[in-house]
């Protein structure tokens, strides 16, 4: 079956042939380096390469079968939506097979006719890309400050970059105008693949592809801008040629199979400020030494650097503040607004937001003085930020315990006692009735940051006021005063400290401008997810497990994601926290629990027996009616019992560890399998792995590779063995994981390596290669 084909090459594939297409274009460069070969020949046979793998790989992706729409599907856009990453597949290949011929025919053609035929070549190619480029499918914009930052950042890198570009290109032959054009064409395209590959999303297959295509159009670029007798100098095109191919190859490949778009992470900021820096020393050095004086161009290129960093700086401290994006949600008690004005009502009432909340102490005092505090603060921040600068600490204070308000409020006038103990005379504490304190110092970062060490470890200590014995859990955030005006730096403090508390509290965390975009990305999913449900906007993928000796599927696992109209496909690890908060994780293991078992009983029709692994928060497992409920649904599907395997990750398990021994009893008392997720090889995990009642244990690539802890995973081994548990490798991504996981005893194995997450759709498909594995 086609579809069956498709799905093996995807799951089974490795980079060997990249890697060897690779190794070749490099031994070529050497041996035109050491003058074996032209320049020109190395160029055309590299890129024929590079440009041939990545059109096979272009073409089996768009001649590969449809993916399946989330929700409620079928119509004409949704059908759209899900095309488009196919036809971009098929633009991209296109795109790839003309730089291939561009660069194939340039040693074939007269001397005079090569920019010609280079140019003809960038300009099909460009269009081509373009047009692949914009089918894949976007993430939302960012807001216009954030946009204007990140178009000043590349203008600033983009200028340093036009003039290595200007410096480095050949000038023998070449007229002005056209080495310009060429080095402005070069700088663009160069910041814009350095802003891919450092951005918070360079690990995403769109951004792959955008990386490539960006790679491939400087190749070709640099080939129309070298003179006609190019000679060695045509070797600085084979490696973005090659890469740039391979990488948007790589990077389709990843959008249209994979379904694993990883969540943003922090931006790459060092390769930004030091490639351009170091493009443009060393390329001036370079012409220095060939005797060549800086001409006026060169001059100009070099003072166009100037205005973008001082535009950079002014939007950094100018008056302009991020707007409160509308519709969003009122954030929790104590958490600042993004509009830089809390809000601040004459009384607060604790309301717990699920089972386990407990009030912040914010949510839990009279806020009366709350706006004579913060004029007090913003009249301590404008003396200190026309003076000698320095840093603001905003601090947060969270009660595990709930007392009365008269102890609330001794509590906070002695947490306000200890800062001041621990500050120095210079610093100003300034008690913020209703959301803990703030500290204007005067120290710089490194001090700053030590005070708020200082003060973490202050204020963790129990209090002993009014005959009660109280802990909280501080989270500080810290700006710099020199970021803008006081209302600027408070806002940013109070967007760092809502990041502290978010990450767990008791720790500090400093503002960055990455910081405020993870923060509106928060907002953004706190809005859109309550109703995604109800909106049919969740889906479920599967991943199959095998054994490791014969290699046939014993089960798969059932993967949520949750596709969003307005931000794109949202994975479990950023989903889960905000669902957690939102009090809405019930309605979300449910959901998969319902869907799951649904699909294990379209499967089994035919005789086929498969176990269908289901995720389950401890907090949804510890839940009284988890086990009726779970019993219910396998009724109303008709599915065994021992078909559905439920997975509860160990990490989470030991604040309620009696309790999911009990849950997990019942679910094994009716015939249900159990699994625990994440194992740590670790002597607490093994005094807990005797004590739950599991069917399969799970644990990574890092346990079985761990060379010093080698004896306590044959421990691990041996004693799942006497209790009668099959051991699972999970998230093999390489062959030699898939090695390490079969050396160290493990009977099944899972991930990337083996088999990717699919529709099920293409996992069925999958299991008709082994009619018998399941009956």
């Amino acid at each position: 079956m086609p579809v069956v084909s498709v799905f093996r090459a995807t799951v089974r594939r490795t980079a060997l042939p990249e890697l060897c297409v690779v190794a070749v274009a490099a031994v070529l460069v050497l041996v035109s380096a050491a003058g074996a070969m032209p320049g020109l020949a190395v160029v055309a046979l590299a890129g024929a390469a590079g440009s041939t793998l990545a059109g096979v790989r272009l073409s089996r992706l768009a001649a590969g079968p449809e993916v399946p729409t989330a929700g409620p599907s079928g119509g004409r856009l949704a059908r759209r939506r899900a095309a488009r990453p196919r036809r971009a597949a098929a633009l991209l290949h296109a795109a790839v097979v003309i730089a291939g011929l561009s660069v194939a025919v340039l040693p074939l053609v007269t001397v005079g006719g090569r920019p010609a035929a280079a140019l003809a070549g960038l300009a099909g190619t460009a269009g081509l890309l373009a047009g692949g480029l914009f089918s894949l499918p976007r993430r939302v914009e960012p807001s216009a400050r954030m946009r204007r930052r990140r178009l000043l950042d590349g203008v600033a890198a983009g200028a340093a970059l036009v003039l290595t570009a200007w410096l480095l290109l050949p000038y023998a032959g070449v007229s002005s105008r056209v080495r310009l054009i060429a080095a402005v064409a070069v700088g663009v395209l160069a910041v814009a693949v350095l802003a891919a590959l450092t951005g918070p999303h360079r690990h995403s297959g769109v951004t792959r592809c955008r990386a490539g295509a960006g790679l491939t159009l400087l190749a070709l670029t640099l080939l129309a801008a070298l003179p006609t007798e190019v000679g060695q100098a045509a070797l600085v095109a084979v490696a973005p040629l090659v890469i740039g191919v391979l990488l948007t190859a790589a990077g389709v490949r990843r959008v249209v199979e994979t379904d694993s778009e990883p969540p943003p992470a922090a931006t790459a900021i060092w390769p930004r400020v030091v490639v351009p820096a170091a493009g443009v020393v060393l390329a001036t050095v370079h012409h220095l030494q060939s005797g060549r004086l800086p001409d006026r161009t060169t001059v100009l290129l070099a003072l166009a650097v100037v205005p973008a960093l001082v535009a950079r700086e002014l939007l950094d401290t100018g008056p302009e503040t991020t707007p409160t994006p509308v519709g969003r949600p009122t954030p929790s008690p104590g958490a600042p607004t993004t509009g830089g004005q809390p809000t601040t009502p004459a009384s607060v009432t604790p309301t717990p937001t699920g089972p386990q909340s407990t009030p912040d102490l914010a949510a839990a005092v009279v806020e009366e003085s709350v706006p004579s505090g913060r004029a007090a603060l913003l009249r301590a921040l404008a003396a200190r930020s026309q003076s000698a600068g320095g840093t603001l600490l905003v601090v947060d204070l969270h009660l595990t315990e709930l007392p009365g308000m008269a102890v609330r409020d001794d509590m906070v006038a002695e947490a306000v006692r200890r800062a001041r103990a621990v500050t120095t005379p210079e610093d100003e504490v300034v008690d913020l009735t209703g959301s803990g304190f703030a500290v204007v110092t005067g120290a710089g970062s490194l001090l700053a940051y030590a005070l708020g060490a200082r003060l973490l470890a202050a204020l963790n200590r129990p209090y002993e006021v009014s005959g009660a014995v109280l802990r909280s859990r501080a989270s500080i955030g810290l700006a710099e005063l020199a970021q803008g005006r006081p209302e600027d730096v408070l806002r940013q403090a109070e967007l760092a400290r809502r990041r502290a508390t978010q990450l767990g509290r008791d720790r500090i965390e400093w503002y960055d401008a990455y910081l405020e975009e993870q923060l509106v990305r928060r907002l953004d999913l706190e809005r859109e997810l309550p109703g995604a449900v109800a909106r049919g906007e969740l889906d479920l993928v599967y991943q199959p497990v095998v054994g490791l000796g014969d290699r046939l599927p014993v089960g798969t696992e059932a993967l949520l994601r949750w596709r969003s109209p307005v931000l794109g496909t949202v994975f479990p690890a950023e989903l889960l926290p905000v669902a957690e908060d939102l009090d809405v994780i019930g309605e979300l293991d449910a959901w998969v629990l319902d869907r799951a078992c649904r699909q294990v009983a379209e499967w089994s029709v035919g005789g086929r027996r498969l176990r269908m692994g289901v995720n389950v928060t401890v907090r949804e497992l510890i839940s009284p009616d988890f086990v009726p409920r779970t019993a219910a649904v396998l009724a109303a599907y008709g599915v065994a019992p021992n078909q559905l395997v439920v997975e509860v990750a160990e990490p989470r398990v030991g604040a309620e560890l009696s309790t999911v021994v009990a849950r997990l009893a019942g679910l094994r008392s009716m015939g249900i399998l159990t699994a625990l997720d994440d194992f740590r090889v670790e002597q607490a995990s093994l005094s807990q792995l005797r004590r739950l009642p599991i069917d399969l244990l799970k644990v990574g690539p890092e346990v079985t590779e761990a060379g010093g802890e080698r004896p306590l995973l044959d421990v691990v081994v041996t004693v799942a063995d006497r209790l009668g548990v099959e051991v699972v490798a999970d998230k093999l991504e390489s062959a030699h994981q898939v090695e390490a996981a079969g050396r160290a005893g493990f009977r099944y194995g899972q991930g990337y390596e083996l088999a990717r997450p699919a529709t099920a759709e293409r996992v069925e498909a999958y299991f008709e290669d082994f009619p018998s594995a399941f009956r």
